[in-house]
């Protein structure tokens, strides 16, 4: 017999992990008009955008209109990878604030020029002085499963960073599989793990859909008890320091297989498709999503 959770959280990306590798620069009133809209759908939890250097990460460079306007839900999240940026999102009243660490040293190098060490010790009195403040902390964990520099990372030093930083104070875990080469698995023995190890801490699964895995990883991951997801609308995404990431999950196709299943979301898949319709015009590349093209049928 299946083991299955009743409802399902969906933390909507799009807005920030979905368009940070956007080729072209996407206007900052659509992208308030998507981040509104999936807020109309039911989305309750959203990464809105990033503090980072607009030299590294150009569509992320209206950061401080963005979280000047943030949609109704509880939980507005923004992404701050280091001091400065930390500072600037609570000079702006953001009461959710991203750190993230690889796993795995070469990337962690590749994407802020520090070690995991370096990055882990540079963070822990950060995330201290923010629940001072009492700011929700949540600690993306890049590259948990691979590593496109390294190849496979072990299972012990992922659970060896999470356990780390669950010491350190964080809220939430959210363990990425950011160059999607995860099995089904791997999925179930990492997320076992977790939750037989941090009963305390929010566990949240982020996979990417690299090679199409990610529907049964995210199956896998509620085998083991996950009830917590990343996803993108549109299946919007990648890495720009991951050569080879395509985009997240979507959020449409999860919606839709969590539904199917008897698991709630919450979130309305016609006001879904929507949000959108409402950023496709702006981007790069078509949607491909599953669920996304059949509506269009």
């Amino acid at each position: 017999m299946l083991s299955l959770p009743k409802e399902v959280t969906i933390i909507e990306v799009g807005p920030r992990d979905g368009l940070q590798n956007e080729k072209n620069f996407v206007p900052t009133e659509t992208k308030l008009m998507f981040i509104n809209k999936l807020a109309g759908a039911g989305i309750k939890e959203m990464e809105l955008t990033s503090f980072v250097s607009p030299k590294w990460v150009p569509q992320m460079q209206d950061a401080s209109e963005i979280v000047a306007s943030p949609p109704d839900i509880p939980t507005n999240i923004v992404l701050a990878p280091n001091r400065k940026g930390i500072d600037r999102a609570l000079e702006l009243g953001c009461r959710s604030v991203a750190v993230f660490v690889g796993v795995s040293n070469s990337f962690n190098k590749k994407n802020i020029n520090k070690s995991t060490k370096e990055s882990l010790e540079e963070l822990k009195p950060i995330i201290t002085e923010l629940k001072k403040k009492d700011i929700f902390v949540r600690a993306c964990i890049s590259t948990a499963f691979y590593c496109p520099f390294e190849g496979k990372v072990a299972e012990s030093d992922t659970l060896r960073l999470c356990e780390e930083f669950v010491a350190a104070g964080v809220d939430e875990l959210s363990v990425a599989d950011t160059i999607g080469m995860a099995a089904p698995s791997e999925s179930f023995s990492l997320f076992s793990s977790l939750k037989e190890r941090l009963p305390n801490v929010l566990l949240t699964a982020h996979f990417h859909d690299t090679r199409k895995m990610a529907l049964a990883n995210i199956f896998a991951a509620l085998q083991a008890g996950i009830d917590r997801f990343d996803t993108s609308a549109g299946g919007l995404g990648g890495c720009p320091f991951a050569p080879g990431a395509t985009g997240n999950v979507a959020t449409e196709d999860v919606v839709y297989m969590l539904e199917r299943m008897g698991i709630s979301t919450g979130i309305d898949l016609t006001k879904l498709v929507e949000a959108i319709d409402t950023v496709s015009p702006a981007l790069s590349r078509k949607i491909e999503s599953g669920y996304y093209q059949l509506s269009k049928k």
